[in-house]
């Protein structure tokens, strides 16, 4: 066994600056991209792997809904979005319409209420 002295150190956190992360903003409403067929396919290939990162509720489409999405479209270009409150298969293929226009991104596919949104980052 050892007889050493058993030294305590003491460690300061060095304080930083918070971060300051820029607000969004609603985009202006405008035009949904169009994709080419090869394009389409590749994307729901890529899409295959992901889950849903917006999950939309009873509400509808919102402010903070579209926030959301923008927010998503940004960081990863590529996203699935969960319509749970929408009924109808009609309902659901007007609210991605809707959306692309929107966030100015193409709807690649929608499947029952899982609706796969992209837009270049």
């Amino acid at each position: 066994m050892s007889r050493g002295k058993t030294v305590v150190r003491k460690v300061v956190a060095k304080k930083r600056a918070p971060a300051v992360v820029p607000t969004l903003k609603l985009p202006e409403a405008g035009v949904a991209l169009a994709l080419s067929v090869a394009d389409r396919v590749r994307l729901r290939q890529q899409a295959h792997r992901l889950d849903p990162v917006v999950l939309m509720g009873q509400s509808g489409m919102t402010d903070a809904l579209l926030l959301e999405i923008e927010r998503a479209l940004r960081a990863h270009g590529l996203i699935k979005v969960k319509a749970s409150g929408v009924d109808t298969a009609e309902a659901r293929s007007a609210l991605a319409n809707t959306l692309a226009q929107r966030l100015s991104a193409a709807c690649v596919q929608q499947i029952g209420k899982i609706l796969v949104l992209y837009r270049p980052r």
